[in-house]
């Protein structure tokens, strides 16, 4: 576990900033789109969200997607099960949260705080009952765009933080074997490999496959001095912005 946690100082005070920011901006909108009452209904799964954000920019539950769907399609299960099972609030919150994590699963969009929407759609109260599925679009939807937003907008400066990665477009150092050829067989796993490797673990693992490569061909560079340009070449970016 020490491992994921091997990061900068300075990267806990950006995540830290991000995070003041990114909510900070949520509460704002929702003051004055929704005066003052959104932000109690979403505020406690917007948090773990942006825990995701701006903690953790590169995973796969952090992807625009993963956001989008993940709080959307738990929203609307979460109503679903308010209505029709509302006379058992105990198995209608439980049903809703597990239903969601097998919808999110389905559409591959799982986001941990997705299950708190579901959950605070069947517990949050008469008010949040009140507004029926329009609790998926104001204020969940609301939030949700404002949130991302500030995560597209925030993480952009820093080019070490590739947010969305689909976005992340790479010049000098853009792979291992891009920039070194011929240590591509050596220094590259084939992506087949990788997916039979995930599927003997049989379990989410919230990296993306660009950096399970970088952190490979970095090990490898590290355990085998004379391949430093490995290393180097991986580390690209991230010296570059710091320059």
């Amino acid at each position: 576990m020490k491992i994921a946690y091997t990061v900068s100082e300075r990267e806990h005070w950006v995540s830290a900033a991000g995070g003041l920011v990114g909510i900070l901006s949520v509460l704002w909108v929702s003051e004055l789109w929704l005066s003052g009452h959104g932000g109690l209904f979403i505020i406690a799964s917007m948090g773990a969200s942006a825990v995701l954000l701006f903690a953790a920019p590169h995973g796969a539950m952090s992807q625009p997607w993963a956001v989008l769907g993940g709080h959307m399609v738990s929203a609307l299960i979460g109503v679903t099960c308010q209505r029709w099972l509302g006379n058992d609030p105990m198995l209608a919150a439980s049903l809703a949260v597990a239903l969601s994590i097998a919808a999110m699963y389905t559409l591959r969009c799982l986001h941990p705080p997705g299950g708190a929407t579901a959950l605070n759609a069947v517990m949050g109260g008469e008010a949040v009952h009140a507004l029926g599925y329009g609790y998926s679009f104001d204020p969940v939807l609301l939030n949700i765009i404002v949130m991302l937003g500030v995560a597209v907008v925030f993480n952009y400066p820093f080019a070490w933080r590739r947010y969305p990665q689909v976005w992340h477009r790479r010049t000098v150092g853009q792979t291992p074997a891009a920039a070194h050829p011929a240590s591509e067989e050596k220094c590259m796993i084939p992506h087949s490999d990788l997916v039979y490797a995930l599927s003997q673990i049989d379990t989410f693992v919230d990296v993306s496959e660009e950096d399970l490569q970088r952190i490979y061909a970095l090990a490898l560079g590290h355990h085998h001095p004379g391949s430093g340009a490995v290393a180097r070449a991986a580390t690209t970016p991230a010296t570059e912005s710091a320059g």
